[in-house]
């Protein structure tokens, strides 16, 4: 691919790359614009950065069934993307498309209306999480940009997105993880063959040290997915928000609830909401989105509920690792969505979670993993309270495998064990 320069705000000349239809970087705080690059913070006031488009040449009509007609991937949502027409065509993993699961058992358990509660369920990804989504964008942007070396900081399921990736992708890997991970989540991420590296530390420690490795000669070449590749990155949990839309007959749930890390997620949710009200593809609605953390590492939700505008950074102590950021990027966004759209954010105890893995595997046999457990939990927690309307149409989201956290739920096991015989099996009230 052929590529071009432009002159930046400083005089200076960056390459211009193909990535459809986004246009430039613009700061989420002052507006500032920059050239698509790999940056990730604002020139001017340090506010982070996230990807502009120009959707002005798109027929609503003739956009929807070019959606429609495409692969069952989230590349099916390329014209809506930062990533360049052909993306489909290239060594990826091709996540997205996941199930959307109608939770009718579910929803009696927790005093929901029948044919209202719906479980998005990521586990179906390559790798069995979310985190496909977001690495499969930020794969296109390290293609785009020339990186030769795929890294990231991870809680755990970014650690194998990325190996994956990039042993599909012919490029080399590298990732950071805190040393203490669940080891089911460290084999996954080790046996793609890059290099798995664990930092004694919290999470934040492994990102702070990442963003000093990209400043340094020792970094060169590599494409940190969160961290200079973020605003690409973060463009992938938008498909989410499109895929629920489309598999709802191309409408808005009234609420969904999102997990809470970093806390991009739940904010490129709320802005694909918006894409698609913007684009006419959906009616123009009001919709609540709730946030949902383990109350171990709860910062977002204990500001929420004090009323403040600025999140307090926690030490995280919780069984749902892969929510275990305690000074999330983007919390003082999600308390402005949460407000915005009359939503909420909550948190549960580990006792909580691991109920709520049980009862979500019980009633429709989806095994979550931890994350999975917060937003089953929070979502009946919010339905006890009644902050959450049980009459509206609600999704939820489970974001990864219940086989990364094993040890969450390591008390469940056999409900007898028994001699083979029919004596044993009736003296064992089986039948």
């Amino acid at each position: 691919m052929a590529v071009q320069t432009a002159a930046s705000s400083t005089g200076s000349t960056v390459p211009t790359v193909d990535l459809g239809p986004a246009t430039a970087l613009s700061c989420r705080e002052c507006g500032h614009r920059v050239p698509l690059g790999p940056v990730f913070a604002c020139e001017e006031c340090f506010g982070p950065l996230e990807v502009a488009y120009d959707f002005s040449g798109y027929d609503t009509e003739g956009l929807r069934k070019r959606i429609e007609t495409g692969p069952t991937s989230l590349w099916r949502y390329a014209p809506l993307l930062p990533v360049p027409a052909d993306v489909a065509d290239k060594p990826n993993l091709n996540p997205g498309w996941t199930r959307l699961v109608q939770a009718d058992r579910l929803a009696r358990e927790l005093g929901v209306d029948a044919g209202r509660l719906f479980v998005k369920d990521d586990s179906g990804n390559p790798t069995h999480s979310f985190k496909d989504r977001v690495v499969a964008q930020a794969l296109e942007a390290a293609r785009a940009f020339g990186f030769t070396t795929l890294s990231c900081s991870s809680t755990g399921n970014l650690a194998g997105a990325v190996g994956a990736a990039a042993a599909r992708a012919g490029f080399r890997s590298c990732v950071f993880i805190p040393h203490d991970l669940e080891q089911g989540k460290v084999v996954m991420a080790a046996v793609y063959g890059g290099r798995l590296v664990g930092i004694e530390g919290t999470y934040d420690d492994v990102n702070r040290f990442c963003s000093e490795l990209i400043g340094d000669p020792a970094g060169e070449g590599w494409g940190f997915v969160n961290v200079n590749l973020r605003p690409y990155y973060a463009e992938g949990s938008k498909t989410l928000a499109y895929e629920i839309c489309e598999q709802l007959g191309w409408r808005l749930p009234d609420q969904i609830v999102v997990p809470i890390a970093s806390g991009s997620q739940l904010t490129k949710i709320d802005k694909g909401l918006r894409e698609l009200i913007e684009l006419g593809l959906v009616e123009d609605r009001p919709y609540k989105i709730f946030g949902a953390q383990a109350e171990g590492c709860s910062p977002v939700s204990a500001a929420f509920k004090a009323g403040h505008d600025v999140v307090r950074p926690q030490k995280p102590d919780t069984i749902a690792k892969s929510l275990a950021i305690g000074n999330p990027a983007d919390g003082p966004y999600v308390l402005d969505i949460a407000r915005r759209t009359g939503g909420a954010v909550e948190d549960v105890t580990d006792e909580q979670i691991v109920d709520a893995i049980r009862l979500l595997a019980r009633t429709e046999g989806i095994f979550a993993e931890t994350a999975g457990g917060v937003t089953v939990g929070v979502t009946k927690k919010l339905i006890e309270n009644g902050v959450l309307d049980p009459a509206k149409t609600t999704v939820v989201l489970n974001t990864g495998d219940g086989l990364k956290t094993l040890d969450a739920v390591a008390g469940t096991g056999l409900t007898a064990t028994i001699r083979p015989t029919l004596d044993s099996f009736r003296e064992a009230g089986l039948q």
